[in-house]
């Protein structure tokens, strides 16, 4: 007689909606941020309801799908052999991460080593704003300001987020609640300061003088930033599942996902504080 009891320790998934609703839900977002920005289908330039009901549904897909997630891990469907295809996922979505930074690291190096080329154009302007790096008119930060206090703020919260880790691991709820915490704090704080260091900024995006250099500067900065943002919503979302009776010592991969995240948002400004900040500014 047949059988139907599985004979392998793989997580085959059931058919499940989220892949195409978070399609659909993505290119509404998408086409929602041209109608927004430029305007289309006879919808005026900022017209915002189109951008914001895209967001929604892609909010409502994360929590749909990833909820989904959690309750096959309640059910017993990650297997040791599941959780480690997870963990090679985690890893590989790190690494596309570091190369997306490598690839603006490079570019700014290039600018950095080669901007004497920049003199020879034909725009006095232009040409006499590169004479030096930064270019001329370019007002950098101080980066013994709010760079060193958002450093020693992300420093402090690698600490408090591995405290947290261990907590976990060792079964002690309430210290790995309170870690998690002062993590979720620390990084709201970090994003806090930031927004105050862009409204103190002596230079934009734009202009021939100071567009390379603000352009740069602001995309990797403001992608960092984005990450943080990222990560903290991440964490939070962790301390949310443990105040509710979540996660336990021997099952909390989401949590130690987001822990490894958060550490490389931590790497990626120790790099941008020294080259960016310090280095050559």
């Amino acid at each position: 007689m047949a059988t139907t009891a599985v004979k392998h320790d793989y997580h085959l998934v059931n058919p499940s909606p989220w892949p195409l609703v978070g399609s659909i839900s993505l290119l509404i977002l998408a086409l929602g941020g041209v109608i927004y920005m430029k305007g289309l289908f006879g919808l005026p330039k900022g017209t915002a309801w189109p951008m914001l009901l895209g967001f929604a549904a892609v909010v409502y897909t994360l929590f749909g799908w990833w909820s989904d997630v959690i309750k096959e891990s309640r059910a017993g469907d990650h297997t040791p052999v599941v959780q480690i295809g997870l963990r090679y996922g985690m890893v590989l979505f790190i690494a596309s991460e570091v190369m997306f930074f490598v690839a603006w690291f490079w570019a700014f190096f290039e600018m950095v080593i080669f901007h004497e080329q920049r003199t020879l154009s034909p725009i006095e302007d232009v040409a006499a704003a590169w004479q030096s790096w930064p270019p001329v008119g370019i007002e950098t930060f101080n980066p013994f300001h709010l760079p060193l206090i958002n450093t020693l703020i992300l420093l402090l919260s690698g600490t408090t987020v591995t405290w947290a880790h261990h907590a976990l691991q060792q079964g002690d709820r309430a210290a790995a609640k309170l870690g998690l915490l002062l993590t979720v704090l620390l990084g709201i704080s970090f994003t806090s300061l930031q927004v105050i260091e862009y409204a103190e900024a002596g230079f934009g995006f734009g202009g021939p003088t100071v567009g390379l250099y603000g352009s740069t500067f602001y995309m990797a900065t403001g992608f960092h930033g984005a990450h943080v943002v990222i990560g903290t919503i991440f964490l939070t979302v962790c301390l949310l599942r443990l105040l509710s009776g979540g996660m336990s010592p021997q099952k909390h991969f989401g949590f130690e996902a987001a822990a490894w995240y958060w550490h490389f948002v931590d790497v990626v400004w120790l790099f941008l504080f020294a080259f960016v900040y310090v280095v050559y500014q």
